[in-house]
């Protein structure tokens, strides 16, 4: 059996006030082309299916169409949901989509069993045991309690979210008995693991949810389908737990990702094979960053890439003439008749320049969390250490704020 592995599409997403449509629409073309020529049984997404709650049309057209399509081709689907999907939108159509050989899991289901599926080859056959994970929301796996602390209130969440999986996981050994088949066991989850790598577009959850989930708390599945971090990558080191990252950039950060969707082929017992496919650039995107005489050579450059009728979506951030007041229409001149789209101007400061800033800045101008943003730059750290410093700091600022209630 070959089952698809994919996450955090964001159908309905602006891009700086630009319009996703046309690249979600080639990717949900190119993802069919990979359905038919690889002969793909299953398409698991692992949430973050859209940008916001209340998509607009055209993105649940989108997704209406990937159901449909997908039923054409006979490839189950799978829909997990993420932080950034509406429970509600998702449970509106779920029954309807169910007919069409999809299933829809918007949030933890009391009834657990519903979470536990059955994927069949091309046969109809058994062949692997999923359990199907969405985001998980601290309301639908524990009660929380008068006077506990922020520490208390993680160390329950991450022992729910525990549980979950275990439950599900003894669910699947059970049915696997009862099968008399040794299908692997898959699961999935929307969640940050520790020391996983994120990008700037990855809107971090830490009122009521948990910053990271020990990896070495999942139960022995063979293979974790992940979704929420938009960079590809393994979690510590482990080939059987993955990312497989958003198949569109959904930040100027996250150029220079391969960005990709994961490719499963089971075979019985046997240890489960991993391939990655590469996911085409629908959307030429580029940041570049320099003084006006440094861009004024790179942009030819990065022009020179673009396919006739592409337009470059840019991002410049300008270093040393960042004091000139008439940044934006010098750096529109370099553009001018040039297939480009200015999306973000940028003045690169210096330390010292920040520095100085800050020290005119009052605190009555400034949140907590700004101020100790502008103290952690000031520190030569990596990004997870920082990351560290910024999950203490927010835990001991709700402590502090539960006290002053």
């Amino acid at each position: 059996m070959r089952i698809l592995h994919t996450s955090d599409w964001h159908l309905g997403q602006h891009f700086m006030g630009r319009s996703r449509q046309a690249e979600h629409q080639a990717l949900i073309d190119w993802l069919l082309q990979q359905v038919a020529a690889l002969d793909i049984n299953a398409v698991l997404l692992a949430g973050d299916i859209f940008d916001t709650g209340a998509p607009p049309s055209y993105a649940r057209e989108l997704y209406n169409q990937l159901v449909v399509r997908l039923h054409e081709a006979r490839c189950q689907l799978v829909l997990l949901g993420g932080n950034h999907d509406s429970v509600a939108t998702l449970e509106e159509s779920r029954p309807l989509l169910s007919y069409l050989g999809c299933t829809v899991i918007p949030a933890v289901q009391e009834d657990l069993t519903r979470q536990l599926l059955t994927l069949r080859d091309g046969e109809g056959k058994p062949a692997a045991l999923l359990c199907a994970v969405p985001f998980v929301r601290a309301r639908d796996v524990m009660q929380s309690q008068a006077g506990q602390s922020a520490e208390e209130k993680q160390l329950g969440l991450q022992q729910a979210i525990t549980r979950h999986y275990q439950d599900l996981y003894q669910l699947a050994v059970a049915q696997r008995t009862a099968l008399g088949e040794a299908l692997p066991i898959l699961a999935t989850g929307h969640l940050t693991t520790v020391g996983a790598s994120s990008s700037e577009s990855v809107r971090e959850i830490y009122v009521g949810a948990l910053d990271a989930f020990p990896s070495n708390a999942f139960p022995p599945f063979d293979y974790i389908a992940l979704g929420h971090i938009h960079r590809p990558q393994q979690v510590g080191g482990q080939s059987h737990i993955r990312y497989c990252g958003s198949p569109l950039a959904l930040s100027f950060d996250e150029l220079g990702q391969s960005k990709q969707m994961l490719l499963l082929e089971t075979a019985g017992s046997a240890p489960l094979s991993i391939t990655p496919l590469t996911v085409p650039c629908f959307q030429p995107l580029c940041s570049l960053r320099g003084t006006l005489a440094e861009l004024q050579r790179s942009i030819p450059v990065a022009l020179a890439g673009i396919a006739d009728g592409q337009l470059l979506w840019l991002e410049v951030i300008v270093e040393g003439d960042d004091y000139l007041s008439d940044l934006q229409a010098r750096i529109q001149q370099l553009l001018e008749g040039q297939p480009a789209e200015l999306l973000r101007l940028r003045r690169a400061r210096s330390q010292q320049a920040a520095s100085l800033a800050a020290e005119r800045s009052t605190l009555d101008e400034l949140t907590a969390e700004e101020v100790f943003e502008r103290r952690l730059e000031l520190e030569q750290i990596d990004d997870t250490q920082a990351a560290d410093l910024r999950q203490r700091y927010r835990q001991i600022l709700q402590v502090l704020q539960e006290d002053q209630a």
